[in-house]
Order: C-alpha cells, then structure tokens, then sequence
C-alpha cells in the first residue's frame, strides 16, 4: 500500500502535471523550430505571439459565455481556439510582409533576424498588454476536474489521492491531436514536402519549381495555429498573464536545442525533458520518499532541490549544459 500511495502522490504532484507542461512546451517548441528550420533564424517573438493568440483567444472565449454559449464540462475556449489562430496569423503575416520580407532580400544574416525579432517580440508583448492589461485574467470555465482527489480515494481505498484536472488531459488530448496533424501535413501533402524540401535544400527547391513565398506564408499560417493552441492550453492549465508568456521563452528555446533545434521530434522530446527537470528538481519530495523508506529513515526536511522560484533557472542550467557537450541536441538538429 505504501508503495502505490508513493506513486500515487508521485503521479499527482510530477507526473501529470509534467505530462501537461511538457505538452505545452512540445507544442511551443514545435514553432521555434519551423521557423528555425524554414527561414533560418531563431524568432525570440514566439512566446509573445503565443500571448497575443491567446488574448484573441480569450477575448473569443469572452464573448461567447456573455452570449450564453457553453461546451457544458469542457472549457468555452475551445470553441474560440480558430479565433486565436486568426488573430495570430494577422498578426504574424503582417509583421513578415513589413519586417522580414525586406532583409530576407537583402539575404540579411540570421543574426540581424535574431535583433530584429527581439524588437517585434516588445511590440508585441506592449500591444498585447496595452490591449489585455498586465494582470492575471480568468477564462476558464466546464468541469474543473476530470477525477478529484477525494473521489480517487474512495474508489481505491488509499491515503494518497489522484486529482487531474480536466485542462491537463485536455492538453495532452489537443496537442496528440496537434502534432499528428502536423506531421500528417508534412509527410504527406505536397505543400508539406516542399517545406521539407525548401529547409534541405533552399537552392536545389527554388530550381525545382518551388514558390519560397508560399512556403514562408504556409510556415507562418503553422506557427500562429501551433503559438495559439500551446497558449491557450497553458492559459486554460495555469492562468493567462501576458508577461507569463514571455517568461515562457525560456523552456521552449531550451526545450528546441535540447532536442535538437530544426527537428520536430526533438521539440516534443525536448519539452517533455525540460519540463520533468523543472517539475521534478522544484518537488518536494518528502511525502513519496516517507511512503518508500523505513520510519526511522525517514527525511525531516522537504528534500526539495530547488524552490519553485527558481524553475526557470532549471531550464537554463539544462540548455548551457546541452549547449556545451552535446549542441546538435539529442536528436541532429536542423532537418524537418
């Protein structure tokens, strides 16, 4: 009995909640590493596009409950998801037909790009707060918990009780579906393996017939839907705050280069990676290891690693060591 308590509480506090934060990440990093890939340049705007999607998002979602429109014990911003991903691709099309169309002209460096980007990313993040406002905003609504703790413990009889919450199976559910969509596309549409095709060799599928515009367009339209629904899953799990998702930056660049920036299976499994070191290393691990140890062995203290503060220094500690010994990720890098 202890033994299934430990891992009960271990699946209640790490696991699941990992399990849904590595999704968010996956799908985060999944944008970074098209454009990577695609145009070639690392786009330090891609938390602040999620945010903006997701305000459209919000604002959707808003809406439609003042309307009287529910999904009954799922979340209403379900339904306002393709409004976030309008919003997105507005937004991102027109700052590449402003912006970046004029130095991929003039066959700018990816370093320019990199500077470039960092600016769009404060318009963005002051556009979307300008618009939002700074503070913590409540969009949420359905069932909150697929099984409750207390439910748990009935059922089975344990001290230690399993809550999932409905919005962490939601993620993992949209963002399967995601990326099976994803690779779908680009495996097996035309406009898919001209993408592929264009990221190996821009030169050799610019003399096969391929149109660079339309696959920049296309890869920009993906962006925005992976941005969106990667925000708006986080917005629903957690809470939506404009500044959280320029925090976000962080763990999905480390989640990209971990796995192997320019490779979509290595974003996935770079955000699962990053966010069971986050979760796991920020746990307090007392309660399972009282469960697993003799009484007279067990720990007085928290034996927690490191406060939940510091998460994000857990995301870069990870990417300086990756950087260092293995920098093409644990996946090679660059291919889609």
């Amino acid at each position: 009995m202890d033994f299934l308590n430990a891992f009960v509480a271990l699946a209640n506090f790490v696991i699941v909640p990992a399990l849904a934060y590595g999704s968010q990440l996956a799908l985060g990093a999944l944008g970074v590493t098209l454009i990577y890939a695609i145009l070639r340049f690392s786009n330090f705007a891609h938390g602040d596009t999620m945010a903006w999607g997701t305000m459209c998002a919000v604002l959707a979602t808003w809406g439609l409950q003042a309307a009287g429109v529910s999904l009954g014990p799922l979340p209403t911003a379900l339904l306002a998801i393709p409004v976030g991903i309008a919003g997105a691709a507005v937004l991102v099309l027109a700052t590449d037909r402003v912006v970046y169309r004029f130095y991929r002209a003039q066959k700018a460096k990816p370093v320019i790009l990199v500077i470039v980007s960092m600016g769009i990313m404060f318009v963005y993040n002051g556009l979307t707060r300008f618009i939002i406002g700074p503070d913590d905003q409540n969009f949420a609504d359905g069932e909150r918990f697929l099984i409750s703790a207390r439910d748990f413990k009935v059922m089975t009889g344990l001290d230690e009780g399993l809550a999932i919450k409905t919005t962490q199976a939601l993620t993992m559910v949209v963002a399967l579906i995601t990326v099976a969509l994803l690779f779908w596309f680009l495996n097996r549409t035309r406009t898919g393996k001209s993408m592929r095709a264009y990221s190996d060799n821009e030169d050799l599928a610019l003399l096969s017939g391929i149109n660079p515009e339309r696959v920049v367009t296309v890869t920009w339209l993906i962006v925005a839907a992976l941005a969106t629904i990667a925000g708006v899953l986080y917005g629903l799990d957690k809470s939506f705050k404009p500044f959280t998702y320029f925090q976000l930056l962080l763990p999905i660049f480390a989640a990209a280069i971990v796995g192997g920036i320019g490779n979509p299976l290595g974003a996935i499994a770079g955000g699962f990676v990053i966010a069971f070191s986050e979760v796991g290393i920020t746990y307090a691990w007392k309660k399972v290891l009282g469960y697993m140890m003799p009484e007279s062995l067990e720990p007085d203290g928290l034996v927690q690693l490191l406060s939940t503060d510091y998460k994000f220094a857990v995301s870069f500690v990870i990417l300086v060591i990756v950087l260092l010994f293995r920098p093409t990720g644990l996946f090679k890098g660059q291919t889609i």
